[in-house]
């Protein structure tokens, strides 16, 4: 069993220490930090968590392998950077960071410091994803031609007199991009590799805090695919993706059902659909028992650095393109 602290214990933060404290083997929580520190002492009491001052507690403490950062976007790249030269492994929620040369930087201290380094994009471990991800990779759908998907959620409808630093000036822009739909920026990477051009819109239509309500996107992979999003921090929850090839499609509709819809390309003709549904799934804790078993030298973690760097680049186009640049090339090495 690894032995963590978290920075970070609000809302997203305690449901990370939750899904795992006194239920896993793997991986426990044993001290934390947080900008709210008075608001923080009765939860941790309850899970028997030290309550430190700050960061550089956490990173000075021998007895912690790893530390877990649930703090504000724009503080990853910095934290990241920090945990490294400490030499504990890292696991950071997502976004990774809002700009390629933060990620990338990041991303490189950990692995000149011989470190894990796990991005949270719990969603790549539910089942229902994990089979998307076969069948592509098995050839099931044939060749990806295109992709898309939503998460959306009342999110911005929380945020009242605009108290949370999610709505702080330069850590939610695109709106529902850095919170929501950096996820399904995830799944299609996941699913169809690089994303290489962006177009983008973000309009605020009926929230009073200082976030976006309507974002939507269309992509250009490097397989020559193409894909659209939409991300909404106003509307009631919904999470989709949907790939489509030439023998098929299958589509993820929220956490309990995935259709498959497959079609032979030789006449054209077509299946009746495949329908799975699944159970609830604690994605949280299959992302941090993933986590710990990688620290202990176990299986890799299934996201690679890579690919959480592709993920800011693409976030950072994502801004750029919402911001009033036009159709926008991602980054790349």
């Amino acid at each position: 069993m690894i032995t963590a602290g978290i920075a970070g214990l609000g809302r997203w933060g305690r449901v990370l220490v939750n899904s795992v404290q006194g239920e896993s083997d793997r991986i426990r929580f044993a001290a934390g930090c947080t900008g709210r520190k008075a608001r923080a002492e009765a939860f941790c009491d309850e899970n028997g968590i030290e309550l430190r001052d700050g960061l550089a507690d956490l990173l000075k403490d021998p007895g912690l392998d790893a530390v877990i950062l649930a703090t504000p976007h724009s503080q990853h790249a910095d934290q990241v950077i920090a945990a490294a030269a400490a030499g504990k492994h890292i696991f950071v929620e997502k976004p990774f960071t809002l700009d390629r040369a933060s990620a990338r930087a990041a991303a490189e201290a950990a692995r000149d410091a011989g470190v894990v380094l796990a991005l949270g994009h719990n969603r790549r471990f539910h089942p229902a994803m994990v089979k998307m991800k076969e069948l592509v990779t098995g050839g099931d759908l044939g060749r990806v031609l295109h992709i898309e998907g939503n998460l959306s959620a009342p999110a911005g409808f929380r945020y009242k007199g605009g108290d949370s630093w999610r709505v702080a000036e330069g850590e939610s822009p695109a709106g529902g991009m850095t919170g929501l739909g950096i996820h399904v920026v995830d799944a299609m990477i996941n699913l169809a590799g690089p994303i290489v051009r962006v177009s983008s819109e973000s309009h605020r239509q009926v929230l009073d805090v200082n976030l976006d309500d309507t974002t939507v996107m269309l992509f250009g992979f490097a397989s020559g695919a193409t894909g659209y999003l939409g991300t909404l921090t106003a509307t009631a929850p919904i999470w989709r993706v949907q790939v489509f090839g030439t023998g098929g499609w299958a589509e993820m509709h929220n956490y309990g059902r995935l259709t498959v819809k497959r079609c032979d390309p030789a006449d054209a003709s077509v299946r009746p659909d495949e329908v799975i549904t699944y159970d609830a799934f604690d994605m949280e804790r299959a992302e941090l028992e993933a986590f710990a078993t990688a620290c202990q030298g176990g299986a890799a973690y299934p996201l690679t650095p890579a690919e959480a760097v592709h993920g800011a680049a693409v976030l950072e186009a994502i801004i750029k393109s919402a911001a009033g640049g036009g159709p926008t090339t991602v980054a790349a090495d």
